[in-house]
């Protein structure tokens, strides 16, 4: 479908104030009655033997075959470095991360907190750290690559939370504090035996500082964890109209060296007030473009370093809003669509639109094309992933990766 009909149906639906329903209490009972035929768990063929990775998707073909994987988990299609966050409030994500532990090279659970308690750093939510998953995912992830076993990597995420701005200054202009901040981020990781951190802090402080200060601060901050055999990946925000300039080329060359990798958040394009795809697939080129044009200096040292952002939820828009959903909410809608998905040709992207008892819906969700197709740019750009995050999505997704 061209992109300006998407526009003009996303257009009417926040227009709409009162939406008719179509779908009979029979319907309902015949789409339950029919859970029976669903796949589940480890099979012999994979999305690609069965043909299921298609531009426009059957709903029939989602609902039977989505809590279904093949059965040789250790089997990759993608080779780049691969990051999957989980959360504690999403535990299918705990689970994701064991099945599928030697298709991704790093773990990023979204755990801890960096909060100040009067003069002192702490790290808030080590309550969350599950000592036995960790255990779990590091046996299960274990692969036999000559000349030693590797296994799956473990890379806590962790934010600034409660920082006021005194508390900010005073971290960014006393080298002193920097080092005792770094020195309490070493202890947490060798207490509980994490290979590095995940640092969500540019797009907190990005375009409200000086760029030199967040050099220092994440430059000191790498030196200081690499003499400990640590190493930091950094969170950056992709290139948008309204912040063009938050991570861009001048920020790449100063921190490539450095930095083990970037996890360069691509979704979250279109919102509530400006409905659409979550990460147009032009737009994600772009993002990576943006910070290492074509045929620039140590352009694949570079690029290998970023993180492709890969979004596994969706959004629901909706008269009164919508917001996101994961997949327990997208099987309940996608269940009462009557033919194939709709595919947007600009976007990359699938989409639907219904009427139920509770309003009109327009969904936009990952789909294994959109997916696969993302994944292909990662091999053309020879960028890694990142997968925001482990528990949102459909089991099946994982047979490309």
């Amino acid at each position: 479908m061209n992109v300006s009909c998407v526009h003009i149906m996303l257009l009417l639906l926040l227009c709409s104030q009162q939406a008719t329903a179509t779908l009979s209490p029979d319907s309902k009972s015949k789409s339950k009655h029919k859970e029976s035929k669903f796949l589940r768990g480890p099979q012999d063929s994979d999305v690609f033997d069965l043909d299921l990775v298609s531009s426009e998707p059957l709903p029939k073909d989602i609902l039977m075959h989505h809590d279904a994987y093949y059965k040789d988990t250790a089997l990759r299609h993608f080779n780049g470095t691969t990051l999957g966050y989980v959360t504690p409030w999403n535990s299918h994500g705990y689970d994701v991360a064991k099945i599928f532990a030697k298709k991704f090279d790093i773990i990023s659970p979204v755990w801890l907190q960096i909060v100040k308690q009067g003069n002192e750093y702490a790290v808030a939510g080590t309550h969350d750290i599950d000592a036995g998953w960790l255990t779990d995912v590091r046996r299960k992830g274990k692969v036999q690559q000559q000349p030693q076993m590797r296994t799956v990597k473990v890379f806590p995420r962790i934010i600034f939370d409660h920082f006021t701005d005194r508390d900010i200054k005073l971290l960014l202009s006393d080298a002193k504090e920097r080092t005792k901040l770094n020195d309490l981020l070493i202890k947490t990781c060798k207490q509980h035996g994490f290979d590095g951190l995940v640092l969500e802090v540019w797009s907190q402080l990005a375009g409200r500082i000086d760029d030199q200060i967040l050099f220092t601060l994440v430059l000191q901050m790498v030196k200081e964890l690499q003499k400990q055999q640590l190493r930091l990946i950094l969170v950056i925000p992709p290139q948008r109209k309204d912040t063009p300039n938050l991570f861009g080329e001048k920020h790449m060359n100063r921190l490539y060296k450095h930095v083990y990798a970037f996890s360069l958040m691509t979704y979250d394009f279109s919102s509530v007030q400006r409905p659409g795809a979550n990460a147009p697939l032009y737009w994600v080129r772009k993002a990576v473009e943006h910070m290492t044009p074509n045929g620039c200096h140590d352009m694949e040292t570079k690029r290998s370093k970023i993180l492709l952002g890969l979004n596994m939820y969706g959004n629901d828009y909706t008269p009164d809003g919508g917001g996101p959903i994961t997949f327990g909410q997208y099987l309940e809608l996608v269940r009462h669509v009557k033919k194939h998905l709709t595919f947007d040709e600009r976007d990359i992207e699938n989409f639907f639109e219904i009427k139920s008892e509770t309003g009109r819906h327009i969904v936009f969700y990952p789909t294994l094309h959109s997916i696969n197709e993302r994944i292909k740019l990662a091999k053309e750009l020879g960028t890694g992933i990142s997968i925001w995050e482990l528990g949102q999505g459909l089991n099946y997704f994982y047979d490309l990766f």
